[in-house]
């Protein structure tokens, strides 16, 4: 009896993994971050509800003109976009970021491979998605019921887009740094929400900038809010408006300029305060 041998299967070499890039790296992580965003109901509900609901309940109370062509509901509408952008990186950071610091997400991220960049660049991301969102439904709502009018100038546009850019990157890098004063997951809130309603309240958010006083007004010209409010009205009001602004002109090259040593500040912030693990931990 003969038994027949198959000749041996030649071995193959399994193939390489895929290799992810740089870039495919923040993505993924930007798409975690979202939908952990997205998970959140209450965060969801806050970030994307507020602005929408103090425009509906602001923009419905008061209708009369703060100047010639100028009603209060257009002038309010702006600083609201402003504070929408603040809130989805400033204070969304500066709460979330102690809550996953407490739960010890933070120090499993750092005792992984993956570079600690990415999950900044993922934080990044989650934010810009956001902020375009949150953005696009108040000036979707904003259009359809209290007649805000668009810009009908590319100017006026690409203005709307680098005072956003600077002013979200500027709260971003600070709702990061902001983050380590808080010492456990319960005190974010109460860190970051007074600092974000007191600017709202000085940089000419819920009342006309100019109204406010003097002293005020100088408290307010130190932080980020009052210039991305400033920059957002040269692009929403007429450019006469510009003459009632405190400098006689919306100043966008002085707006520019402040913004940007907000984001060197931020990022200097962020270098020297961050940590990843609770101050229990060491």
């Amino acid at each position: 009896m003969t038994t027949t041998t198959r000749p041996a299967e030649p071995v193959t070499a399994a193939a390489p993994a895929r290799r992810i890039g740089p870039a495919g790296l923040a993505l993924r992580q930007g798409r975690l971050e979202i939908r952990q965003f997205l998970r959140s109901r209450e965060s969801v509900v806050f970030t994307l509800g507020f602005p929408l609901i103090m425009v509906l309940i602001f923009a419905s109370i008061f209708d009369e003109e703060i100047a010639p062509g100028v009603s209060y509901t257009q002038y309010f509408i702006t600083g609201m976009i402003a504070t929408g952008l603040m809130t989805v990186s400033f204070q969304n950071l500066g709460i979330w970021i102690p809550i996953e610091r407490d739960r010890g997400v933070l120090k499993r991220y750092r005792g992984t491979p993956m570079p600690k960049w990415v999950w900044f660049a993922g934080k990044v991301i989650m934010v810009l998605v956001t902020g375009v969102v949150m953005t696009a439904l108040l000036l979707a709502v904003s259009v359809t019921l209290f007649d805000l009018e668009l810009p009908t100038t590319t100017t006026a546009w690409l203005t709307f887009g680098w005072v956003s850019a600077l002013g979200v990157t500027a709260c971003t890098l600070c709702g990061i740094a902001i983050s380590s004063l808080a010492r456990t997951a319960r005190s974010g809130s109460a860190v970051v929400t007074p600092v974000a309603l007191v600017l709202q309240f000085i940089s000419g958010v819920f009342f006309v900038f100019t109204n406010l006083p003097t002293w005020m007004q100088q408290v307010a010209a130190l932080f980020p809010l009052k210039w991305m409010c400033q920059g957002l009205r040269a692009v929403f009001l007429p450019e006469s408006f510009g003459a009632d602004e405190p400098g006689g002109s919306f100043e966008l090259t002085r707006v520019a300029v402040v913004l940007g040593v907000w984001c060197v500040i931020g990022l200097v912030l962020c270098l020297t305060t961050f940590r990843w693990t609770t101050r229990r931990d060491g």
